[in-house]
């Protein structure tokens, strides 16, 4: 079975992209946002995967405190919402052993920051055996000004690196047809 995976789709993103940082993809949430509409249609699993405020008690929780979520990722009320403290959406959660236990296999990740959460959650993903593509178009990065490196440089070494061993890339428009 195929779930969506929205990663970190939370307004400090957004935040980012309005105060002009140097960006991939800033229009993601809208591609997120169909991406989503078109599994509930389907009636397919979505997981949402949030960075969360440390003092926040429980691994599944409808908000992180701290950090308010970008619309095109509020969770419907039979979608569940996993909070991370790591970098990986599976080093500090139990999204493996839900993943495993609703027989899905094959995950479809968006969201946010390419080099970093979307990063380790897809590397980690296949070490742990799950079918991974990444929806390159609805992943938003960021540069890294202080090393000098701009948000497509990035990205693009980042995205070559997850499909060179880990996933299989694919746009938006890929998934809406299928």
């Amino acid at each position: 079975m195929k779930a969506l995976i929205i990663i970190d789709m939370q307004m400090e993103m957004q935040h980012r992209i309005e105060a002009g940082m140097d960006c991939v993809n800033p229009d993601a949430p809208d591609r997120i946002a169909a991406l989503a509409e078109d599994f509930r249609r389907k009636g397919m699993p979505i997981l949402h995967i949030r960075h969360r405020d440390e003092d926040a008690a429980s691994a599944f929780h409808q908000s992180a405190a701290g950090f308010p979520v970008m619309p095109c990722a509020e969770a419907c009320d039979d979608e569940l919402v996993f909070l991370k403290r790591t970098s990986s959406g599976f080093a500090s959660t139990d999204l493996a052993s839900h993943l495993r236990a609703e027989g899905i296999t094959d995950l479809v990740v968006t969201g946010a920051v390419a080099g970093f959460c979307v990063n380790s959650t897809v590397r980690n993903g296949a070490d742990l055996g799950f079918k991974m593509t990444v929806v390159r178009d609805a992943v938003i990065g960021f540069d890294l000004p202080d090393a000098g490196l701009s948000a497509k440089v990035i990205f693009d070494v980042t995205m070559a690196h997850l499909e060179a061993d880990f996933a299989q890339l694919v746009d938006t428009s890929d998934i809406l047809a299928a």
